[in-house]
């Protein structure tokens, strides 16, 4: 069976190792493409799709595909602007959802956070817990909401003080036993597999899978 697959976020970390898992992937004649600037190099399969993501409504008839993997997502530190943020983490997953569910497609996958939580005091969870709500909303056949720890993996841009409490976080890491297990580390070489995974499992279903879960799903190749 031949598929489409659509990818917002393919600059990021985690959206970088999923696009190339789907290269590979025999099952995907089409990868989507949907992004601010142009990726360099990339085989015939992938089509790209050039604009501002904050205005993806105006992709709606490109927006057509049997999947959306969505690994859109930015920090605090480099957009301070709540407005922004809020745009970015909250706005386009939802209006993709939408476009999603108006084009007939049947499974949505967007990357969230453990913190998850539309009654968190903190503002970065409570965006993202609003933003699973209004994913879910939308109906969407087969919808994946994960919420990874904090993820690991080779950036391409420099974030010193992030660099610095990832080393911190390595060294207190085997603590985290029992309940707090779901706090290691996670790679994101795994979370763009358990998305592959999920993708392609016979099943009908709204899932918020956490990063132990996340674990779990990906060694199911």
């Amino acid at each position: 069976m031949s598929k489409t697959a659509i990818v917002l976020g393919a600059t990021g970390l985690t959206g970088g190792i999923l696009l190339q898992k789907l290269i590979k992937d025999n099952r995907y004649d089409i990868i989507k493409l949907f992004s601010r600037s142009i990726i360099n190099d990339m085989p015939n399969k992938v089509e790209q799709f050039i604009g501002d993501l904050l205005e993806l409504e105006k992709f709606k008839d490109d927006f057509t595909a049997d999947e959306v993997y969505c690994c859109i997502g930015t920090t605090t530190k480099k957009t301070p602007n709540k407005d922004v943020y809020t745009q970015i983490d909250y706005g386009i997953p939802v209006t993709a959802a939408k476009l999603a569910k108006e084009n007939g497609i049947a499974t949505f996958l967007v990357i969230s956070a453990m913190g998850a939580n539309i009654k968190s005091s903190i503002f970065y969870n409570r965006t993202k817990g609003e933003m699973e709500r209004d994913v879910l909303l939308q109906g969407i056949k087969n919808t994946f909401i994960l919420r990874p720890s904090l993820i690991g993996g080779k950036r391409n841009e420099r974030r010193i003080v992030e660099k610095i409490g990832l080393v911190v976080f390595k060294i207190i890491e085997p603590l985290f036993i029992g309940s707090l297990e779901k706090y290691k580390l996670i790679n994101a070489e795994c979370i763009a597999q358990a998305m592959v995974n999920l993708a392609n499992s016979a099943r009908n279903a709204e899932v918020i899978i956490t990063s132990n879960d996340i674990k779990q799903v990906a060694k199911n190749k």
